[in-house]
C-alpha cells in the first residue's frame, strides 16, 4: 500500500525492546489482519497512537466502509497504546471493544487516534476516534486490555514475528 512508513517510538521505548532482541516495528505493525486491511501506524506512544486505514478493499455490500474495520483499527490503535503503556515485561490483550459508527464513508483514507482513558497496572482503557479525510468523525470506540505477564509461550510468538 505504498511507500512503507516507520512507526514512531520514543528514544528509551525503542532501547528498551531493542535489548530484548525485539523488533517494534514488526511488533506493532498491526499484525496479520491490519497488513491485509493496509493499516500503517504513523505515530505510537502510551499517550498517542495514530494509524490510518484506507476505504477502499475495507468495505460492506452497499461500499461503505464495514464497521468491522472501523473496530479492527480501533483495537490495533488501542493495544499498541496498551501495550507502550504496560512496557516490555506485560502484554496487553483486549477484553471490551465498544464501537459507535456516526456516519458512512466511500472513499478514502480514515484516520484514528487512540488516548488514554484509563492506564493502570493491571488494565488498560483508550478511546479511539476514527475520522474521514475532512476531519468528521466515523466512528467513537473504547478499548480495554488486561495486561499480564510474559510468558514462555508469549515469547515464543513475539520472537517468531520478529
Amino acid at each position: 500500500m505504498g511507500e512503507q512508513q516507520f512507526v514512531k517510538f520514543p528514544p528509551e521505548v525503542i532501547d528498551e525492546y531493542a535489548a530484548l532482541g525485539v523488533d517494534l516495528q514488526a511488533l506493532f505493525s498491526a499484525g496479520h489482519l491490519g497488513t491485509r486491511m493496509g493499516v500503517e501506524i504513523v505515530e505510537a506512544s502510551a499517550e498517542r497512537v495514530v494509524g490510518t486505514m484506507p476505504v477502499e478493499g475495507n468495505t460492506q455490500p452497499y461500499g461503505l466502509l464495514h464497521g468491522g474495520a472501523s473496530a479492527a483499527l480501533a483495537e490495533t490503535l488501542g493495544s499498541i497504546g496498551s501495550m507502550l503503556h504496560a512496557g516490555s515485561s506485560k502484554i496487553a490483550v483486549g477484553v471490551d471493544l465498544n464501537c459507535t459508527h456516526h456516519r458512512g464513508v466511500r472513499s478514502g483514507l480514515v484516520t484514528g487516534v487512540a488516548t488514554p482513558v484509563h492506564r493502570g497496572r493491571t488494565t488498560a482503557t483508550y478511546e479511539i476516534v476514527v475520522s474521514d479525510e475532512i476531519g468528521k468523525r466515523v466512528c467513537s470506540a473504547r478499548l480495554t486490555c488486561v495486561l499480564r505477564d510474559v510468558n514462555p509461550s508469549d515469547e515464543a510468538h513475539i520472537k517468531k514475528a520478529n
